[in-house]
């Protein structure tokens, strides 16, 4: 049994099976992709708009414009992307941390924007007391073809009765998921869910297990200026919604066609409108300079 890779298709993640690395999945961050957000629209206008506001201000944005005003344009433009980049790398650099803590590493010197992070979550961790069953494990369905890597099995004691935390009660298994954004989601239930409803655990050293039964998600939303755990509905139904959304994921693969490296499928969007059949002539004549340049 080998190890699960990852690789990105058209700006997929796909996950290469570890028996054959001719088979790929989708991710189930890039199915969820597929539900509309309308809101980023409005949300990369308003970055743009502050930033040229702040620029004005100063006349930054005037001097760039004297120097190279399409590179100033493209610079507010992307005012969105960079912040979407930097988001991410924060991100990515608080998993990290996450999962270093509760697997009970020490962590060393951290840096000073990674300070109330850790803060914020070695305070869930004394709160909640949660026991580590897996972390960062992959949850791959065989049955409907999708991988996605979740970041932990918890076990949390609660009271069967009210289900609030009691360290004296009943242990329940939760799909969770670390959260360091300014807010948390409805699909985050979609992707603990599509997680959960998977065949298996694939581990990183290649061994597998059957997914377990869980009794819920629980999200963990921590910025740099508070911490909260909530719970997440986890069942067949929400899974149904992924599923869905899955179904869709391929059907617009289908539509667009796919890229590899250099190379591209052609989709179905490719030969559905064909060559004029009728169409109005020059009005005025081509000149040889202009056929030769075809």
């Amino acid at each position: 049994m080998g190890t699960v890779s990852t690789t990105f298709i058209g700006g997929s993640r796909f996950y290469q099976s570890p028996d054959d690395h001719s088979i790929t999945v989708p991710g189930v961050t890039s199915v969820l992709n597929m539900f509309p957000k309308g809101f980023l629209g409005p949300w990369n206008a308003k970055l743009a708009a502050e930033l040229a506001a702040d620029m004005t201000t100063e006349g930054d944005l005037q001097r760039m414009v004297k120097r190279d005003r399409e590179g100033a344009v493209t610079y507010v433009k992307d005012a969105a992307k960079r912040y979407t980049k930097q988001a991410a790398e924060k991100g990515s650099e608080a998993h990290d941390l996450f999962e270093r803590m509760i697997r009970g590493e020490e962590l060393g010197p951290v840096s000073t924007l990674m300070e109330p992070y850790v803060k914020h979550f070695d305070e869930f961790l004394s709160a909640v007391q949660p026991e580590l069953v897996s972390a960062e494990d992959v949850a791959w369905s065989d049955t409907h073809g999708y991988a996605g890597s979740y970041d932990a099995e918890l076990l949390v004691k609660v009271d069967p009765e009210t289900g609030k935390l009691d360290q004296q009660g009943e242990a329940i298994r939760l799909m969770s998921d670390w959260k360091t954004g300014k807010n948390t989601y409805p699909d985050v239930a979609l992707q603990l869910s599509a997680y959960a409803y998977a065949d298996r655990v694939i581990s990183p050293d290649g061994s597998t297990r059957p997914m377990p039964t869980f009794d819920g998600g629980l999200v963990v939303h921590v910025t740099s200026e508070k911490w909260a755990a909530k719970p997440a509905r986890v069942n067949e139904e929400l899974h149904g919604v992924f599923l869905s959304a899955l179904a869709f994921f391929h059907t617009v693969r289908q539509w667009e066609g796919e890229g590899w490296g250099r190379s591209r499928i052609s989709g179905m969007k490719d030969d559905v409108i064909g060559k004029p059949i009728a169409k109005n002539a020059p009005k005025r004549r081509v000149t040889g300079t202009e056929r030769r340049a075809k």
